[in-house]
């Protein structure tokens, strides 16, 4: 058998979403070994995951700080009881006021947002006021982006902007490096290090004028090499629990192995070298140009058609599928693959033994 195989996959429909827990946990294990096991330096991102087990598995592992994207991962992590949670996105709106919430409900954990204007912290600051709880934020830095973020040049002065506002504590800043993707490990870690340098120096600066620490929150998967060798940098990777085909096409060199697998079945023959799958845009992540899916038990199957509920691959021999047969898939991208899924079908030992609920992909869970 295949390492993918799997003995009971009679009893497990498709398409689904198979998580290899021996798997998930090494990578766990391998992230911290980059890291040499300070486990205060991570913070692992969980919009990848979106489920309670896997959080779990990373908490049992002595990690205590997390990054999400949204309300409901923050909830989830609440209720796990997460020490340290960092909501990596700028509440404005209603969102505000779900945020204060949340904190209300969840006294016992410490919660962060960040801001990158002067307008939306003193909002947030306000709310949170009347709540009669302490805002806390980081301030979020564009340093090549370009999606948020104040530029490396206005932090000095928003930060002194903020620390005039009531009631709001500046905790640190926070740098998201994801348009850094070259293909080769030292190209990335230069880059990284040229785009990061303003950064530091600023953040010395501001530290020995207003004598205050200002850790900074740092990258995600791609610069997670790269900002693992700066000393106090916590780092923020998040595909690394289930890894994908997409990074490792970038990254072969990484340590992090296939925990995520897609299953879909062979529903209909078409013709000599075409057959189609029930692997639709609702089950994978559909916002890359094909291929989404890169199959194990079928590596030259070529995708050439999608739609809601089908895959319409292109094959060297018709003859050599039959209607049901098994396919095994990684997605290129996980992260947005796995918020199409309600749960996730837990191997071990080569079987399917329980599901977990993906209960973070809704965008509210109670709050």
């Amino acid at each position: 058998m295949e390492w993918y195989s799997i003995q009971n996959i009679d009893m497990v429909d498709s398409p689904a979403l198979l998580v290899y827990k021996e798997k998930m946990l090494a990578n766990i294990q391998s992230a911290l070994t980059r890291m040499h096991h300070q486990t205060e330096r991570i913070r692992p991102h969980v919009k990848t995951n979106k489920t309670p087990e896997v959080c779990k598995a990373m908490m049992e592992a002595g990690i205590t700080q997390f990054k999400c994207a949204t309300i409901a991962e923050a909830e989830m992590l609440a209720q796990l009881n997460a020490p340290d949670i960092l909501l990596a996105y700028q509440p404005v709106g209603p969102k505000i006021q779900r945020w204060v919430a949340l904190q209300q409900q969840h006294s016992q954990c410490i919660f962060a947002c960040l801001t990158d204007n002067i307008v939306t912290a003193k909002e947030i600051a306000a709310a949170h006021a009347k709540a009669n709880i302490s805002a806390q934020l980081y301030i979020d830095v564009n340093n090549g982006m370009n999606r948020t973020g104040a530029p490396v040049a206005t932090v000095p002065e928003l930060l002194l902007q903020l620390l005039q506002v009531n009631n709001l504590t500046v905790m640190g800043l926070h740098v998201y490096d994801g348009h850094i993707r070259k293909q080769s490990f030292e190209e990335r870690k230069q880059e990284s290090d040229a785009a990061f340098a303003p950064v530091a120096a600023m953040q010395r600066a501001l530290q020995e004028q207003y004598q205050i620490p200002l850790p900074i929150v740092a990258g995600g998967s791609t610069t997670f090499a790269a900002h693992a060798q700066r000393k106090n940098v916590v780092c923020s990777p998040g595909t690394f629990i289930f890894w994908d085909a997409g990074y490792q096409q970038l990254m072969p060199e990484e340590p992090f192995q296939w925990a995520a697998v897609l299953i879909t079945r062979v529903i209909s023959i078409i013709d000599a070298q075409t057959i189609t799958t029930d692997l639709g845009h609702k089950s994978v992540a559909a916002e890359n140009p094909f291929p989404r899916v890169v199959f194990l038990n079928a590596p030259a199957a070529r995708p050439v058609a999608q739609s809601e509920e089908h895959l319409v691959l292109k094959v060297a021999d018709a003859t050599a599928y039959t209607p049901g047969q098994v396919l095994y898939a990684i997605p290129i991208h996980i992260c947005p693959t796995v918020a199409l899924y309600n749960s996730l079908q837990v191997v071990e030992n080569s079987a399917v033994t329980t599901s977990w609920k993906v209960i973070a992909r809704d965008r509210s869970i109670t709050i």
